[in-house]
């Protein structure tokens, strides 16, 4: 039987939830700091045990099977990662977002220069780590050979090949919340925040009631993932063209093709928005966050279709975000305020064509201070039969459209049944 133990593993517990020495050593994180050096590094590691500076640790939801992997013994806790190589194949920033505590309070806008910038001012012991890791890769989307074939996308050898192979660079991104400014961006109390996410997680972090001195936390919850399409450098350029879709993730739609919503249609729209775009000399990005079924929850998610589906009258647009908060208990918990953050990081300042009809995005992203030209519906054709319902209620909730609402009568010939 293989042992359980570590040999490294120690026998007591140290307990972060109280100063008592431990963390005395902290170097405080100065948030909006535009001077790196002044504003210093988020310190996660659990092996940096003296010297964490934040509230979690490293990993987001995976920190938890890392825990897996230290009690079977596969992992020793003591692993320092050599970061030999990884640095990130092209530079963002620092752009003057990076500088405003108010502009990006969910994300570590240093995160994926940390090594650089931080590792050669302190010691070893401090173990720090990006929070975020940026590559150049192709992607295959079947997709964009139908769309090639049916002259909507031109080849260019370059950003798009023969193969329907696409170039883009993309980054991925763990959460790295900051308190104050989260509590201020949703208009709440730091300490009802704090006091709410110790309770709501089960008592999972001490810290956040008990050490009002840590004001950084690391959530376990799923990042982000950024793909640029074009080139880069021109993100915060506002003469340069730029198209954006921010997608929040939908497994059964995305990977597996269900025909309930649009979610794959309406990223495949994106996505080759974004090559049209970059093709004319600007840019693309589609950002891509961890947020299943409306960040509900993918269980929930499939309940609320059961639910609509066996309803009096079958699923109809009028009961489509009822039937959600009777599961739930409430519509959407995305909460796109925080969702500008990645923006703010790129750099950009405006947004030539917003591929969304969500009017949430829209108003964050105005919000937030960065002009939108253009929106983009998806074209009607795209919409897939069994999803007509959500998009007519979503267009009755407000969302953006280019056309009117359908009426019942309409939608029961299109889905070949009445209500």
């Amino acid at each position: 039987m293989k042992d359980a133990q570590p040999k490294s593993k120690q026998k007591h517990i140290i307990l972060t939830s109280h100063h008592n020495g431990v963390g005395a050593k902290i170097d405080p994180l100065h948030w909006g700091s535009a001077d790196p050096r002044d504003r210093g590094p988020v310190i996660g590691s659990v092996r940096s045990q003296a010297n964490r500076n934040v509230i979690g640790t490293h990993g987001g939801s995976y920190s938890v099977y890392r825990a897996l992997a230290v009690a079977s013994g596969v992992l020793d806790p003591n692993h320092l990662a050599d970061l030999t190589n990884t640095a990130p194949t092209i530079r963002i920033g620092p752009h003057p977002s990076w500088a405003d505590p108010d502009r990006i309070v969910s994300l570590d806008p240093w995160g994926a220069i940390a090594g650089e910038v931080f590792a050669p001012l302190y010691p070893v012991e401090y173990d720090i780590r990006p929070t975020i890791a940026i590559t150049r890769a192709h992607i295959q989307i079947p997709e964009l050979k139908d769309e090639i074939a049916a002259g909507r996308l031109h080849v260019d050898g370059h950003l798009l090949k023969s193969d329907g192979n696409l170039l883009v660079t993309k980054a991925s991104i763990d959460p790295v919340w900051y308190l104050p400014g989260l509590a201020k961006r949703l208009e709440v109390d730091e300490w009802e925040l704090r006091r709410i996410l110790f309770q709501q997680t089960g008592g999972m972090f001490p810290e956040l009631v008990t050490r009002p001195d840590l004001k950084v936390f690391l959530p376990p919850i799923g990042g982000t993932t950024v793909y640029i399409v074009g080139d880069e450098s021109s993100l915060a350029d506002p003469t340069k063209p730029l198209a954006v879709r921010v997608h929040d993730e939908c497994n059964g739609s995305d990977v597996f093709g269900s025909d309930i919503c649009t979610c794959r249609p309406y990223l495949v729209h994106g996505i080759e928005v974004c090559i049209q775009t970059a093709q004319a000399g600007g840019a693309g990005v589609i950002v891509y966050c961890r947020k299943e079924g409306r960040a509900l929850g993918e269980v929930t998610k499939f309940l609320v279709y059961n639910a609509r589906k066996r309803q009096e009258g079958g699923d109809r647009a009028d009961a489509y975000f009822l039937r959600t908060e009777c599961v739930a208990g409430v519509q959407d918990m995305r909460f796109q305020e925080l969702m500008p953050d990645v923006l703010h990081w790129l750099g950009i300042t405006k947004i030539d064509r917003l591929v969304s009809m969500s009017n949430m995005k829209y108003d964050a992203i105005t919000g937030a201070g960065i002009e939108v030209v253009q929106r983009i519906a998806i074209p009607p054709e795209l919409v897939p039969a069994d999803a007509q319902v959500e998009i007519e209620a979503k267009k009755a909730s407000g969302y953006y459209s280019e056309d009117g609402v359908l009426a019942a009568a309409e939608l029961a010939d299109i889905k070949g049944r009445s209500y």
